[in-house]
């Protein structure tokens, strides 16, 4: 769809957006123009820092009081925003503006219930009475997809899971009837299914009232299934943009085609070792033998509580992961994906069932035997920020799990320089400390940690969902080339499918705390067989648009 004079909605001219602190002046936007028409979506797409949230907050004046905005048009439905006064924000913002961030936990007041919190938005624009407000809450929450919409108003933030809060915060967007939605990362945390339910109705809006929605989002797939125009913005600046077809399946600027290559659900196949790790590796032409199983997980069993309060997290799971092997672990939340990864790295102790390494039978192993048997497994968390301490040094923290089992110093020097050469972070990187680097950089460090005592698995829990498309691209890459220098075997846990397609083996699908299918990857993915396992693929964003390496780099 393209936008004329008479239907643009929203319309953004030379926009320009810089932050003054200290004596400093740094431009986060510049010379930004494009427009919004009644009745469609339009998606800003970009990497962390691109300059996309910023755009869309200073559409709705909700950025930082240390931010200078100019503009030479910044319009909604006529309406010059750069000189609305307070008092007159309050009448576009929320009623006629509707905006559903990325973060319900932020978002939410944990102390409010939910039906008071999306009432609250009709009662601030005096749109409805106290109590027309409450039955209309409901309403909205049953129009947002929530189940049992009149249970959920009475219940707190804490008591909804991550995908009904989001719902919640969606509700309470749409209760004053917007003619405009911005929607900043909508459902990056959400599960594909959950996703899918949340932008399908987000679609029936725009189609049954003519809404229009401006969707910031890193995810290109999604961008892909729900946009008609496409922007996409590097360094502050818009430097694509046009039909969702034609940026996507025809991308013109190196930057777009960089992230298009990137995005796991636009590319196909698995992931190969780099050219330079393929030059160092002996490639073996005989035929592969039958790897034996470093681990086997047999009937594993988790109970929490007990009696009527007993809740089975995990029921009678079975698998085997060779060493050089990717088995990759998926499902939704809840499904027992993590517990189960938390029964092989004995965070957890098994109700029933065994956890055997190599031979070695440690699922009730305690003390130093079970010390000794974690050197060989290590864990790489989602969010590399919290599980690195942010009073170490990069070498510190890689140097912490030698320094436990007692490795000689200068001995522990020379790893740790082989390790942060092993990640591809420059030498110099040694002295930083988490809050100097990147998402991506901390995950690498991570990485590097967890290799510190020569493991023989790695368990990786959603190691990459939390990074953007291109970073979460490198740090697969750097994986898969670790995988073939060392012959690592991987327990890769994650709810995106377009990610397992690039780096599995074989597969499990966990559904309601039990294994549903497994087998070889390409099986798994191109013919399931659990009608389960078919939901969560069809629910994958952007398959249209999906490429093969050669067509990506073109």
């Amino acid at each position: 769809m393209t936008t004329d004079a008479s239907d643009a909605l929203l319309r953004v001219k030379n926009l320009r957006v810089a932050y003054e602190a200290a004596g400093r002046r740094v431009e986060a936007v510049r010379g930004v123009d494009f427009e919004v028409a009644r009745g469609e979506v339009v998606a800003i797409v970009g990497e962390s820092g691109s300059g996309k949230t910023t755009t869309a907050q200073a559409v709705i004046h909700l950025l930082d009081p240390t931010a200078r905005v100019g503009a030479d048009e910044l319009a909604f439905d006529g309406i010059e925003l750069t000189k609305l006064s307070r008092g007159q924000w309050r009448e576009v913002r929320g009623a006629r503006i509707g905006l559903i961030p990325q973060d319900p936990v932020v978002s939410l007041d944990p102390v409010k219930k939910i039906g008071e919190q999306v009432a609250e938005a009709l009662r601030v624009h005096k749109l409805a009475s106290r109590r027309a407000a409450g039955e209309r809450a409901v309403a909205l929450l049953e129009l947002a997809g929530l189940s049992q919409p009149a249970l959920r108003a009475k219940q707190f933030p804490h008591q909804l899971s991550g995908g009904m809060k989001q719902r919640a915060l969606i509700a309470a967007a749409l209760a004053p009837e917007p003619e405009l939605i911005i929607a900043d990362e909508p459902t990056s945390a959400l599960d594909v299914t959950v996703q899918k339910q949340i932008l399908d109705h987000l679609e029936n809006l725009v189609r049954e009232r003519g809404t229009a929605v401006l969707l910031i989002t890193h995810d290109l797939a999604v961008a892909a299934d729900r946009a008609d125009r496409i922007l996409v913005m590097q360094g502050g600046e818009i430097v694509e943009q046009g039909a969702a077809a034609q940026v996507l399946g025809s991308p013109r600027h190196p930057y777009t085609r960089a992230l298009v290559a990137a995005a796991p659900a636009l590319a196909s196949g698995r992931l190969q070792p780099s050219a330079s790790v393929r030059e160092r590796i002996e490639t073996d032409a005989a035929p592969r033998t039958p790897r034996p199983p470093l681990l086997t997980a047999t009937n594993l069993t988790k109970d929490f509580g007990s009696g009527r309060d007993r809740l089975r997290a995990v029921d009678a799971v079975s698998f085997e992961i060779a060493r050089g092997e990717t088995f990759a672990l998926v499902g939704e939340s809840g499904s027992g994906k993590s517990t189960t990864a938390r029964l092989v790295a004995r965070l957890e102790t098994a109700s029933d069932g065994t956890v055997v390494l190599d031979g070695q039978d440690y699922t009730h192993a305690r003390g130093e035997r079970l010390r000794q048997l974690r050197r060989r497994l290590q864990l790489v968390y989602q969010n590399p920020y919290a599980s690195l301490d942010p009073r170490f040094t990069v070498a510190d923290a890689v140097d912490e799990p030698l320094r436990a089992f007692g490795r000689p110093r200068v001995e522990r020097a020379r790893r740790v320089t082989e390790l942060i050469d092993l990640v591809a972070l420059p030498a110099s990187f040694a002295s930083r400390r988490p809050a100097e680097l990147s998402g991506g950089q901390r995950q690498r460090v991570a990485i590097a940690r967890a290799l510190a005592l020569e493991p023989e698995l790695l368990i990786l829990d959603e190691a990459v969902s939390a990074l953007d498309v291109s970073v979460q691209a490198q740090i697969l890459q750097l994986l898969t080339d670790l995988q073939a220098e060392l012959g690592l075997a991987y327990l890769f846990i994650t709810h995106d499918l377009a990610v397992v397609r690039q780096v599995a083996d074989r597969v499990g699908v966990m559904q309601g705390g039990c294994l549903v299918e497994t087998g070889a990857a390409a099986g798994i993915l191109e013919s399931p067989s659990d009608a389960y396992t078919r939901r969560l693929l069809e629910a994958i964003p952007g398959r249209e648009f999906t490429t093969t390496p050669e067509s990506s780099a073109q």
